[in-house]
């Protein structure tokens, strides 16, 4: 990525940013000017972790908030200071903000902002107990979490079992509400007001009636626009596709740094924890604020191995935080653990040619070395997952025998649960290899042992250029006219700009991808809009995953009734 390519991702997440403060300061902050008053602001655990990604505690200071108070924990009454709370509209949080005012208030005044639409029985039941105290109450519009330049989530992992566990169908449809309605506050968030389309799957119907639940909150919400004027359709598509539309790249071995830090080494919300030389404890936080890291993250870890040397010197030479970066160079070391055999099969499994271009004609040969090798389970599982997926399925009987190979007779839910987001699993040998065809990319690939290439990158292009197949993706909605036509950007290639492009210059493609993202496909993102430059893809879904995280969700999604949260529940984790 040269320095220009890199200014302008900067940028991006300063636009993220930009909006999403912008939605705090014109109510909240605003609010708190016109008093001079010293304020508690009182958070629950979402709208904390909202808050944190975007401010710090010196940019609340300024705005005479002095502290700030977890809502579900006892706090002291403080008569004299006036509260704000910034919570998630859910039957919890209202009741903990009652219970602040009932029997005897905690603080002179309440000033209430919801993340989003609060239901009118809540809403009443908030004004029957806490009217006289409440000097405002307004809803924002953010219920989403910006975790990158171009990068969303709605940080609910739970979603997943709520949607594909059979045993969890009465929680589907509140599950697909919630989504709905943060799919919302992002668009609000933008001021877009996309045409939206779905993967239609005969095996993956989720999309469909998301993409529904979408696209008629998103029109009763510009109708209701404080303005008084409905909004018409802006030059942005919103993209529902399934997890199950691409298997392959939530379980491959990736090798750009970011997803193959995230997949080797125990990161856990973000921050990286290791020992210096003096054996000290340490941790890095790995966001947008470390420059080093959003420079490096995307490229192969050849690339990465071969300029942290250059980079640490000349931060050391600079006197900018040596330490800290050399953090990066220590995380880089730890990637290089893989063994090179196992990543040239599996690479050769997911894109079914060997380095040299030619079909792989005998996959289970391909296979059988890394079930013999002393692996681990995981990594056998990953293994076979590719075998199967590669083949569109496979026969109950060679099932069997792999999953004897394995060594997970006890444990064969790892894989025959990927049924329930309708990836084929068992199969009759009939239907073998109908898999939709893929971009050709023989020219782009510069590593052997990273062929691979998500299958959604494809869709970004097909949608920039034009090319979505209608009978494949369905418009749910109007479409905007910036997306008629065909032909419009090619993703790889120079080229003249048109009327079209033009009209397109600053456009959005939001892509959702319902059962979450991979890291893969989170730098799809920014490849495309790089490469495109007249439109900007934003990816998100309800959480980011890993191979052992969605692994270890496909196993339990055949377990017996369980407690699933929901959105609403979250606060409870």
């Amino acid at each position: 990525m040269n320095s220009k390519s890199f200014l302008v991702l900067v940028r991006l997440f300063m636009l993220s940013c930009y909006l999403f403060l912008t939605g705090i300061k014109d109510t909240i902050i605003t609010d708190c000017r016109k008093s001079e008053v010293w304020k508690i602001l009182i958070l629950d655990p979402f709208t904390t972790k909202l808050l944190s990604s975007c401010c710090k505690m010196s940019d609340l200071m300024s705005e005479k908030i002095t502290i700030v108070e977890d809502l579900y924990k006892s706090r002291e009454p403080v008569l004299e200071m006036k509260a704000i709370y910034f919570m998630t509209p859910t039957a919890k949080c209202v009741e903990a903000l009652i219970a602040d005012f009932k029997p005897k208030p905690k603080y002179k005044a309440a000033y209430v902002y919801f993340t989003d639409y609060c239901p009118d029985e809540l809403f009443n039941n908030m004004k029957l107990y806490c009217a006289k105290y409440i000097r405002v109450c307004k809803e924002i519009n953010i219920s989403f979490m910006p975790q990158e330049a171009q990068v969303f989530t709605c940080d609910n992992p739970e979603a997943f079992q709520s949607i594909y566990s059979p045993h969890c169908q009465d929680k589907k449809k509140k599950t697909l509400e919630t989504l709905a309605d943060q799919l919302v506050t992002l668009c609000a968030t933008l001021d877009e007001y996309p045409g939206v389309r779905y993967k239609k799957d005969s095996n993956m119907v989720n999309a469909k009636t998301l993409a529904e639940l979408v696209d008629n909150k998103l029109a009763r919400h510009y109708e209701m626009d404080d303005s008084g004027k409905k909004k018409g359709k802006t030059q942005a598509q919103l993209l529902i596709v399934e997890r199950g539309f691409d298997p392959v790249s939530p379980i491959l071995h990736e090798l750009t740094y970011q997803a193959m830090a995230y997949d080797l080494i125990d990161i856990q919300s973000d921050t990286y924890k290791y020992k210096s030389k003096d054996g000290a404890e340490k941790q890095a936080l790995l966001n947008e604020d470390d420059m080093l890291w959003v420079k490096l993250r995307h490229k192969h870890i050849a690339e990465v191995s071969e300029q942290i040397p250059k980079m640490v010197k000349e931060i050391s030479a600079n006197k900018k935080q040596p330490d800290g970066k050399i953090t990066i160079s220590n995380l880089a070391q730890m990637m290089k653990k893989m063994p090179s055999f196992r990543k040239q099969l599996t690479e050769d499994l997911a894109v079914g040619l060997d380095v040299d271009g030619q079909k792989v004609k005998d996959p289970m040969r391909t296979l059988l070395p890394v079930l013999l090798h002393p692996y681990s389970t995981h990594d056998k599982i990953r293994a076979v997952l590719l075998y199967i997926f590669s083949l569109n399925g496979t026969t109950d009987e060679n099932l069997s025998k792999l999953i004897q190979h394995v060594k997970i007779e006890d444990q064969r839910e790892f894989i025959l649960n990927w049924k329930e987001l309708g990836v084929p699993i068992i199969t009759s040998s009939s239907i073998f290899n109908r898999k939709p065809p893929r971009r050709d990319r023989s020219q782009e690939e510069k590593y052997n042992l990273s062929r691979w290439t998500p299958v959604i990158k494809d869709v970004m292009e097909d949608a920039v250029e034009n090319k979505l197949d209608t009978r494949e993706w369905p418009h749910q909605s109007e479409c905007p006219a910036a997306w008629n036509g065909s032909g419009a950007v090619s993703a790889r290639q120079k080229h003249k700009a048109s009327a079209q492009d033009e009209r397109r210059t600053g456009s959005r493609l939001i892509i959702f991808v319902i059962g979450g993202i991979t890291y893969s496909e989170m730098r799809s993102a920014y490849e495309v809009t790089q490469a495109v430059k007249s439109c900007e893809v934003i990816i998100g879904s309800s959480h980011i995953l890993t191979p052992t995280s969605l692994l270890d969700d496909i196993k339990v999604l055949s377990k017996g009734p369980m407690e699933v949260f929901t959105i609403d529940e979250r606060s409870n984790a």
